[in-house]
């Protein structure tokens, strides 16, 4: 989810190009939708005119104002999230569903422990409801309304800052129900906080089966979002989620991209791993090359116990050493090696 509030200037000059590097920097690293919080009209013509101007497709997060999600649907804008429990009266539920069925736009449903309707929430308070009862309940009430007016684009989200809340009702929800879901977790916390939250549930979940699109929730920036997800998926084994349009999961996973592995610095350290990660990471998350790269403290941790890496890069004394496969195949000066290990990494399919 994009960080901050957008405006007309965004879209102008030195901050448009900036604007756009970045969301084409997310695409490629694997982002495959980018929502937004749109809480007033002017905040929906600024992404409606950028969603002109990107082959990203951008997802509009509406509450309480039915006009909003209107004017977003005027727009090349993929998805819209409602909860329409707050967007206003059958009627006004109806006016988006009526627009977005013709021109075929998918609305999810988003439910959450902070935004339960007042009678389940009262329920909650009362020991009468458990918390991920309330989430699946929730989000069934909302299912009704969507059926009622016949539209079949939908899809849910249940997310609870509480790590068991989320893997219950997501799975409450996937036993009574085929709508697709979105799962993750909301308020996670920061990065490490936050890494270790969203694993512990995506990967209970995705493992049974439960999930179509994921959204890692982190107080931290959104390419480490992207960055964390990517590595929920690959530990469980489904890779790279290609994604349709619409946002719903395309036919099958592919296992791509870069896998980077790197030591976590000890005294024998002669190479400064944290420093070269931080500064190549985004960039080799970017790159459609499915190959290994290790970057390593020493020549004990590099070309030793990252032999099967395609590409490392490792220290060793005043040296750097660029290895291939356990083999070294560059030793250059400290200053030379970003220059050495991007000649190398242009070199590999």
């Amino acid at each position: 989810m994009w960080k901050d509030r957008l405006s007309f200037t965004d879209l102008e000059g030195n901050a448009a190009a900036a604007l756009l590097a970045r969301i084409e920097g997310l695409k490629k690293m694997g982002c495959g939708l980018l929502r937004f919080a749109v809480p007033n009209l002017e905040a929906a013509e600024v992404l409606g005119n950028l969603a002109s101007m990107v082959s990203m497709p951008l997802v509009a997060d509406i509450h309480f104002d039915y006009k909003i999600a209107l004017r977003c649907l005027d727009f090349p804008i993929a998805k819209i999230r409602i909860n329409p429990g707050n967007i206003g009266s059958k009627d006004k539920v109806e006016a988006v569903l009526s627009r977005a069925a013709s021109l075929s736009r998918p609305i999810r449903i988003g439910v959450n422990g902070g935004s339960l309707p007042k009678d389940i929430q009262k329920r909650v308070d009362e020991g009468s409801l458990d918390s991920a009862e309330a989430l699946v309940l929730a989000a069934e009430r909302e299912i009704a309304v969507f059926n009622e007016f016949h539209f079949t684009g939908v899809l849910v989200s249940m997310k609870a800052s509480s790590v068991a809340d989320t893997i219950r009702a997501n799975r409450l929800f996937a036993e009574r129900s085929d709508v697709p879901l979105h799962i993750g977790v909301t308020e996670a916390g920061p990065l490490i906080a936050g890494v270790v939250r969203n694993t512990a549930a995506l990967v209970t979940l995705l493992q049974e089966g439960i999930g179509d699109t994921i959204r890692v929730s982190l107080s931290d920036s959104m390419e480490n979002e992207v960055i964390a997800g990517r590595e929920i998926l690959s530990a469980v084994g489904l890779g790279v989620v290609r994604l349709n349009a619409a946002g719903l999961s395309a036919a099958g996973y592919t296992a791509t991209g870069v896998q980077i592995i790197s030591c976590p610095r000890c005294g024998r350290s002669s190479f400064d791993t944290h420093g070269f990660t931080g500064k190549w990471q985004n960039r080799l998350y970017a790159m459609e090359k499915n190959i290994t790269v290790a970057i390593m403290g020493c020549e004990v941790n590099g070309p030793g116990e990252a032999r099967h890496a395609d590409l490392g890069i490792t220290g060793a004394g005043d040296k750097v050493l660029i290895f291939r496969k356990g083999k070294i195949v560059r030793t250059v000066n400290a200053e030379q090696a970003d220059a050495v290990f991007e000649e190398e990494l242009l070199q590999m399919k």
